[in-house]
């Protein structure tokens, strides 16, 4: 039996060159000049020299993989500075972390416009994804701030109440799990607060892209915000606040249809329903739900086991298909969930209002080309992965680049548990147009 060292034993120096902890990341790397985003980042606004050492869209597509990387902070891109396989991405020198906070806030004081082309740019990545009818989504969120960070203002706050925070605005596309659009606002905004001029901004955004379908929860609504949807002959479904009003309206119908007959039963009607502020009666579904109770002799269901929902649509469906279609909106939380654990939408960079916005930005244009990535590139049991499992699986490799024959070589280690799925991935970038 041969003897082994102990650990303590074994002796250590930094004389590794030209090494990476991150050797799995090269086919998002080629992927990304597949699709040619560093071509189309050029021509961002950034009010910087063509030949500038960090010009605009360097720093960018440096936030962009970083991102990707799992960099929670911009402090934590100190860590990739010195990365061998970024560095010859980013043209042999990557910029120091404290380099981004700086850019970030003089884009956001100096370049308006950047915002606007950065969703532009959004809308050509997720273009090819998209499919014919779109399903928008619409849902806001709390971020934290632990500080006196510029906009940040007290709100409704379920996870830390009294704190300040942030109150984005999302749209996502149903079906495909892409985000079509975002704004960040102060946290003591209303969840529907300028939702129509975000609506509005969206719609130009789409283009010619036909808007099918929308699902909104109880924090949207008014005339304004229904009647938009209305004029263009979008159908909707949105959760509609149970009032007294309500209640009562639907306390007077008797004649309910029964969907669903076993442990639960569900029950549903449509009554056409008009709230104070709005100015035309509108079409609303309403489902109830009991859980049977068994007392030996038969099944009991009293009044006060209902549970009641509301829901206003402009569709001519059956109460109980609403209320379906409805919940399928339901999966919007994981790609929030998603965004925020991934891609760390939650973590504030700066404290500046327009510098986090366009932090926002980058960072859900990130998930999107991740989203894309998958489905381009990657098998169908893969599409499914979060990018943390990704990272952990294809991502996070140890690898050295050599060069051999006047050409450059990454070996990565020789035991890369997804070497094989990995070489297919990198197979399917190349081929590519």
């Amino acid at each position: 039996m041969k003897s082994t060292t102990s650990v303590s034993k074994i002796k250590s120096e930094f004389s590794l060159q030209n090494a990476t902890s991150f050797g799995g990341i090269k086919i998002f790397l080629a992927y990304l000049e597949k699709i040619k985003l560093v071509q189309a980042m050029r021509g961002l606004s950034g009010g910087k020299a063509h030949n500038a050492i960090f010009p605009v869209h360097r720093i960018l597509i440096y936030l962009l993989v970083g991102w990707m990387l799992g960099c929670q902070r911009i402090f934590h891109f100190r860590t990739l500075q010195h990365d061998a396989l970024l560095l010859r991405f980013l043209g042999g020198r990557c910029p120091h972390h404290s380099l981004l906070y700086k850019e970030l806030v003089r884009l956001g004081r100096s370049c308006p416009q950047l915002p606007t082309e950065l969703r532009q740019l959004n809308q050509e990545i997720i273009q090819p994804c998209l499919p014919c009818d779109l399903i928008l989504d619409l849902d806001s969120t709390v971020e934290t701030v632990y500080g006196d960070q510029d906009g940040a203002e007290k709100g409704t706050n379920p996870h830390k109440p009294g704190r300040k925070s942030y109150h984005p605005l999302l749209a996502f596309e149903g079906q495909t799990r892409l985000n079509v659009n975002a704004v960040l606002r102060s946290g003591n905004t209303h969840s529907s607060t300028k939702a129509v001029d975000f609506l509005q901004q969206t719609f130009a955004l789409l283009g010619d892209r036909k808007v099918k379908y929308a699902r909104f929860d109880k924090g949207f609504g008014g005339e304004d915000f229904y009647s938009l949807w209305e004029s263009k002959g979008i159908g909707y479904v949105g959760k509609l606040k149970w009032t007294q009003r309500l209640a009562k309206e639907v306390q007077a119908c008797r004649y309910w249809t029964r969907y669903v007959d076993e442990d639960w039963i569900i029950e549903g009607i449509t009554l056409i329903y008009k709230a104070t502020s709005w100015k035309k009666a509108r079409r609303v579904a309403i489902i109830r739900k009991a859980h049977v109770f068994e007392d030996g002799q038969g099944r009991i269901v009293f009044d006060t086991d209902w549970q009641y929902e509301a829901i206003v649509t402009t569709l001519a469906w059956e109460p109980i298909d609403c209320w379906r279609f409805y919940n399928q909106r339901c999966c919007m939380e994981n790609y929030i969930k998603e965004a925020k654990k991934g891609f760390s939408i939650d973590r504030i960079a700066t404290g500046d209002f327009q510098a986090n916005e366009l932090d926002l930005l980058i960072k859900l244009l990130a998930y999107n080309l991740f989203e894309r990535f998958k489905r381009d590139c990657c098998e169908p049991v893969h599409q499914r992965y979060t990018i943390a499992r990704f990272r952990q699986e294809f991502f996070h490799c140890a690898a050295i680049l050599i060069r051999h024959s006047r050409s450059v070589v990454l070996k990565l280690i020789q035991d890369f548990a997804g070497r094989y799925v990995w070489k297919r991935i990198e197979t399917r970038v190349a081929q590519l147009e």
